[in-house]
């Protein structure tokens, strides 16, 4: 009797460490599973917006300063600020321009370097007929990016990593080391893009944060000065042309509720244009201020249904993306709302002016002080009323002025934010 107590208890005991064992099993599972399910759950929304950003290879969330200039101070003339628009860029731009020395030199003229020590995370060719080039992420962690476009050549060991990255039937992203003040590739015969990305800023000015997912850096755009050592920062400041505060430029201006800033055509899902490929502007308008003369408003569009009396660039006919100023410079979108109601905006060329000189300026010297110059000759009228908080109706008539015009027909457009 008792030999058969024993051997149930020893039985029992048995089944009790099985039943332990499994539930451990279970415990490890659902936390491996959940670690594989999101390996990135104990990063900030920072850091893991880095990592989405970087094809997760950032690392950490130090912030070390840009020391070094991609250009050499006698190898540019100017930077250009945030918040140009032209041609294809309607709305403000995210990036802003090294002009180099010698605007029309042969390609691959100027060297361009990295900044600081970095990694670079993304390289993308441009690949056009008779020419490629290229587009650099540099992260110096996951919360601090920089990158640069339109360069024309890649130096030999970016070239070759680049290269060993896409060999083989597994493409992987680049992940390249560099230091500060290493050379990258070469520039010339069109400016240098840069721009600064802080995941840890995100542009309240942006209405509808998700319009910009199809360009997720946007909303993360950064002030370059607050990111540099203060060598490089009197550097840069000596070659900075904007003097209206933020001197390094503006991208956001939407107001809820208010006409100034972006919008999209209805339905297209926002920045991207519902999937369009290359024609994304077409669906793009901005109500906003010019870059280097904020007190100046640009009327902006993907498609003006007419043509202009000025030359723009090589492209000739309708349904272009152009960017006007306004007749009489008012009323301010700032101030344009539902009460409101119908506004004619007077659609002009828009130039700038060298305050000192009086003259035109010629985009391609360092001038301080420009001010916008507005034609008195009228291209077309913009018909502009706010319908509800977050929705713009728009209607363009070339070559007409306000007096012929009554009010919208059937072309009206609504767009929305």
């Amino acid at each position: 009797m008792v030999v058969k107590n024993k051997k149930i208890f020893w039985i029992l005991n048995c089944l009790i460490f099985l039943l332990i064992l499994l539930l451990l099993y279970f415990v490890v599972l659902k936390s491996t599973q959940k670690h594989t399910d999101n390996p990135f759950s104990s990063l900030s929304k920072a850091e893991k917006d880095g990592k989405q950003l970087s094809n997760g290879q950032c690392q950490g969330k130090e912030k070390r300063k840009l020391g070094t200039l991609p250009m050499r101070m006698e190898d540019f003339v100017f930077i250009l600020p945030y918040g140009l628009m032209v041609g294809d860029h309607v709305t403000p731009i995210d990036h802003q321009y090294f002009s180099p020395t010698v605007f029309n030199s042969p390609r691959d003229t100027y060297e361009v370097r990295a900044m600081a020590d970095s990694i670079i995370v993304e390289l993308q060719p441009r690949v056009k007929p008779e020419y490629t080039e290229y587009r650099f992420v540099f992260s110096i962690s996951c919360t601090l990016f920089y990158y640069y476009d339109l360069v024309t050549s890649l130096a030999p060991d970016v070239r070759k990593a680049y290269e060993e990255a896409r060999s083989g039937s597994f493409k992987k992203p680049i992940n390249f080391p560099v230091k500060a003040g290493q050379l990258v590739g070469r520039i010339g015969g069109q400016t240098l893009d840069f721009a600064v990305w802080d995941m840890d800023i995100n542009l309240e000015s942006f209405i509808v944060p998700e319009h910009y997912i199809g360009e997720r850096w946007k909303i993360h755009t950064a002030d370059p000065l607050n990111y540099y050592t203060d060598d490089l920062k009197n550097k840069v400041l000596s070659k900075y042309i904007r003097t209206a505060d933020p001197i390094s430029g503006k991208i956001d201006y939407d107001i809820d509720g208010k006409a100034v800033g972006n919008w999209f055509k209805e339905g297209t899902g926002g920045y991207n244009g519902g999937g369009v490929g290359l024609d994304y502007h077409k669906t793009h308008l901005s109500l906003s201020y010019n870059y280097l003369d904020p007190n100046g408003i640009v009327f902006s569009i993907g498609e003006y249904p007419g043509t202009v009396s000025w030359t723009i660039g090589n492209k000739k006919g309708s349904n272009l993306p152009l960017q006007f100023g306004v007749k009489g410079n008012a009323p301010d979108p700032k101030d344009i709302a539902i009460s409101s109601g119908l506004v004619k905006y007077e659609l002009v060329q828009q130039n700038m002016i060298n305050t000192k000189t009086g003259e035109f300026w010629d985009y391609k010297s360092f001038v301080r002080g420009l001010n916008i110059k507005n034609s008195d000759r009228v291209e077309g009228v913009a018909l502009v009323q706010m319908i509800d908080k977050r929705k713009l109706k728009v209607e363009i008539f070339p070559g007409k002025t306000a007096s012929q015009i009554e009010g919208f027909d059937s072309q009206a457009t609504i767009y929305e934010r």
